[in-house]
């Protein structure tokens, strides 16, 4: 005996950034039947002609840009007061809140670690 059995169709809509492990999950469970869309808004943007990055960039202080770089690397107050000679982790915090003014040799010595043009920590 024959059965003919009409399965649904699968449709799943996810929005954002799609990781690669879910993508390929995808790929592999669908194969040739997958259908990846970009919505009509994915269209690529200028990140510093927007209103939000001249909002962002006018709130940037020399602290807040020395402890987004020093989060990048994974490093800890502590470490980073290390790399700048010794200086107590203390000292560091007072740096990036801006209760302490970052001064040029400390801002060099930022620009060295970080790769950044000296004038961001100045």
């Amino acid at each position: 005996m024959l059965a003919v059995v009409k399965t649904p169709r699968t449709s799943v809509r996810i929005e954002g950034e799609i990781p690669e492990p879910i993508l390929s999950l995808l790929k592999a469970e669908y194969g040739n039947k997958l259908v990846v869309k970009l919505s009509p808004d994915d269209t690529p943007v200028n990140v510093f002609e927007t209103s939000w990055y001249k909002t962002r960039k006018k709130s940037m202080t020399p602290g807040k840009y020395m402890r987004i770089y020093r989060d990048n690397l994974g490093l800890t107050q502590e470490e980073l007061g290390q790399k700048l000679g010794g200086i107590s982790r203390h000292y560091v915090s007072d740096l990036e809140t801006g209760t302490r003014a970052i001064s040029k040799g400390i801002a060099k010595t930022l620009s060295d670690i970080f790769k950044q043009p000296i004038t961001r920590f100045l």
